[in-house]
């Protein structure tokens, strides 16, 4: 049995898999990576089945040995990491050999970082996912952070080699410098015909006070017409909340399950993975879509994630 050892654990790591849809009548949301696309890919390139559980990392990474020779990936925003203090760079595989120091240190770009190891991470399932939800201490280890001492089982879910050579280019390129693309939110009429240009006119700052829960934002005030409260509704992960200051808040993936500010628009699912990479004092700037344009950009994206499952993404 090989186990991961966490030496020392980081500023926030957790244990995240693609989460625990289907639990928010239980008032429980999703949770999962912050940036599943970089915990998807980074899964695929180690050989693991896309679901697999992995280690977060935030702002700061941890250092980790192993117990036996194992293939690893780090996916993500670029942290300054070394094996056995030879530097590594992100989207590539690398073997740790028994006792090698896998250092993980600060984010040079982004916010997140995830370390794939190939078999997985083995933890109890809680509602059918490892996902750590730290807000009502579910699954992962214990509903918690990662501590120094921390020690892992290494699991069997490899399904294919690991990918040795480099990762296709196309995954670094989208995470390059663009506008969260976002559609209209079901309260767009409780705003001013402005709402929209004033909203995508110029970039917004990150909080922070930001976390898992929500990314708050600072910048152009939106201005609401209507009086009227909002009665408390359903909400969805990536919904962009305007409080009555008139900022934005972006739910994400440890949102409430429920909400009372209106909702001007939605990221659409296929920039989830630009909100994980958001550090606080980050800018962001948000453009308006068509639901058809979302659509055709989030299947283009899930093309390029099924060719790297088939191994054939160049």
């Amino acid at each position: 049995m090989n186990f991961l050892h966490v030496i020392s654990p980081g500023l926030l790591t957790t244990i995240q898999d693609c989460g625990r849809p289907g639990a928010a009548h239980w008032g429980v949301s999703a949770s999962g990576a912050a940036d599943a696309l970089a915990l998807r890919a980074g899964n695929l390139l180690a050989g693991n089945p896309e679901n697999t559980p992995a280690l977060e990392m935030t702002l700061a990474g941890g250092t980790f040995t192993f117990e036996r020779e194992t293939p690893f990936v780090l996916a993500g925003a670029a942290f300054d990491a070394q094996l056995a203090g030879v530097p590594l760079p992100p989207w590539r595989a690398g073997v740790a050999q028994p006792g090698q120091e896998l250092r993980v240190g600060n984010a040079r770009d982004g916010a997140r970082c995830y370390l794939c190891v190939r078999g997985g991470l083995e933890v109890p399932l809680v509602l059918h996912s490892a996902s750590t939800h730290t807000v009502t201490q579910l699954g992962g280890l214990e509903g918690r952070a990662l501590r120094a001492g921390d020690r892992i089982a290494v699991g069997s879910a490899a399904v294919r080699p690991h990918r040795s050579e480099p990762c296709p280019a196309w995954l670094p390129d989208l995470y390059a410098a663009r506008a969260v693309r976002v559609t209209r939110g079901p309260q767009r009429d409780w705003f001013d015909a402005e709402a929209e240009t004033v909203f995508a006119s110029a970039p917004y700052l990150v909080r922070e006070q930001s976390n898992r829960m929500g990314i708050r934002l600072t910048g152009p005030v939106i201005s609401q017409t209507v009086d009227t409260p909002l009665l408390t509704e359903g909400v969805s992960l990536g919904a962009i909340q305007i409080d009555g200051t008139g900022q934005p808040i972006v739910l994400f993936v440890e949102q409430q399950t429920t909400g009372g500010y209106p909702k001007l628009a939605n990221v659409c699912s296929v920039d989830f993975h630009r909100l994980g990479q958001l550090r606080p004092r980050a800018r962001v700037q948000f453009e308006f879509v068509s639901f058809e344009a979302a659509r055709a950009a989030f299947l283009a994206q899930e093309t390029l994630l099924r060719q790297l499952r088939n191994g054939s993404a160049a």
